[in-house]
């Protein structure tokens, strides 16, 4: 019996997990899902921002190099006497995978068979690492040859140079991937002091979603897992003189493309200290982008009628506790004309207010693309952990789209989209195949 198992349910949508904190200081959270494929995820509190930090007990704070985060999920895949995590993993059927973001680092599988054996490779090679400075010089190697891999994708770079121009000091301007320079500094010394600190137990998630049985999952945490002492990680942002408007209008490079790429982001500094009402806001955002920029839009139109943008013209926001933008990117041949356009149809639309009826069409649609997600065990498992980590449930994402109004998405839009908030970063052609 599971000391202390926590039942949620949204009987609106028909949705339920539960929730526990097992005895080694992991938070573990289980959907019932009778879906064909089971999926697990387990996660850290520490990404590519988290490059400054102490312990309570500490004096002084501790600065490692960019890119520790992601170079260290590469390593945690290598096991002692060479196995590697994903052959354990082929022998059982499931397909593993792993990523670092801004703010966590994640590794996780689905499965339509061998589930459990498959959740004890997860936890055991996780909470298992194994460092040498010769490992470590190798795999510098290997990730340098992905950074160079990234520095020619329009796409990753398209998002560095906005990143860069949105923020000033804010730590998502550093690469997840770090540089060739700052990964030339990590050592297996630096790499098991971030380990000790982030991959404590007491800082970690994990997600079990499809049809598997919430005693048994606990069982396999009880024996593969070790208890670990709770700790307070302090971490330095540095981010506290961040400025509300952005760091500079414009970020224009050339990389080998057939037609210049644009994104168009605008900042959000004003971002709510409540859970939910970050959730809210991100939720109203969605709802906004698809009153303004969908295929139904006005924007939309205008635009692909008269050949000045790509049919994938693409809108999405990101909101967490740490930053807040919007992003609407595409293709096309001049890029000033469709920012031009932008921002004179923002503030057409500003003047003349949203329409209820696209608003509540529009929220029915953010509505059910929510609901979908439910769908799918991978979606489910991704939500959970993303909104644990921003201190929300995602059982309540349904009853929290149901109350936003559209003064409250006017008033995102009143507020939010102002010009001194804009910029754009563009991927042109190589000059000589202008």
């Amino acid at each position: 019996m599971i000391k202390d198992l926590v039942v949620t349910e949204n009987q609106l949508i028909g949705e339920k997990h539960y929730r526990f904190k097992h005895k080694t200081g992991l938070e573990v959270y289980v959907f019932p899902k009778e879906l064909t494929t089971s999926y697990a995820i387990f996660a850290t509190r520490y990404g590519s921002v988290d490059n400054k930090f102490k312990l309570s007990t500490d004096k002084e704070f501790t600065r490692v190099p960019d890119g520790i985060a992601h170079f260290l999920e590469h390593k945690l895949f290598e096991c002692e006497g060479g196995i590697d995590a994903f052959e354990l993993f082929a022998k059982t059927g499931a397909n593993a995978n792993a990523f670092t973001s801004n703010t966590m680092t994640a590794y996780l599988f689905s499965a339509t068979d061998n589930f459990y054996e498959s959740l004890e490779i997860l936890l055991d090679f996780v909470t298992h690492p194994y460092f040498t400075e010769e490992t470590v010089q190798k795999e510098q190697g290997i990730i340098g040859q992905e950074i160079r891999m990234y520095e020619d994708r329009p796409g990753s770079r398209l998002n560095k140079e906005l990143m860069e121009a949105l923020y000033k000091k804010n730590k998502i301007r550093i690469d997840i991937a770090g540089t060739i320079e700052s990964i030339a500094e990590i050592n297996a010394e630096i790499l098991y002091k971030c380990y000790n600190t982030f991959y404590n137990l007491n800082n970690m998630t994990l997600v079990v979603c499809g049809d598997v049985d919430v005693e048994k999952v606990n069982e396999i945490c009880d024996k593969i897992l070790v208890p670990a002492e709770p700790i307070e990680i302090i971490r330095d942002y540095e981010d506290e003189d961040e400025p509300k408007e952005v760091n500079k209008k414009r970020a224009y490079i050339q990389l080998d493309v057939s037609k210049p790429l644009f994104a168009i982001g605008v900042k959000d500094t004003n971002i709510p200290e409540c859970p939910r009402e970050r959730a809210k806001k991100a939720y109203a955002t969605e709802i906004l982008n698809e009153m303004l920029f969908s295929q139904s839009s006005s924007f939309f139109n205008e635009l692909y009628e008269t050949n000045l943008i790509a049919p994938d013209l693409s809108s999405s926001c990101e909101l967490t506790k740490f930053y807040s933008f919007d992003v609407i990117s595409s293709e096309s041949n001049n890029p000033e004309l469709v920012y031009k356009k932008f921002v004179e149809y923002i503030e057409n639309t500003k003047k003349i207010g949203l329409d209820k009826e696209t608003f509540e069409l529009s929220k029915k649609t953010i509505y059910a693309s929510n609901i979908k997600s439910f769908d799918s065990t991978e979606e489910i498992g991704d939500k959970i952990i993303y909104n644990t980590f921003d201190d929300f449930d995602l059982l309540e994402s349904s009853d929290v789209i149901n109350s936003i109004t559209l003064e409250y998405v006017s008033n995102i839009l009143k507020e939010g989209f102002k010009e001194e908030y804009y910029t754009m970063a563009v991927v042109e052609p190589l000059a000589d195949k202008k």
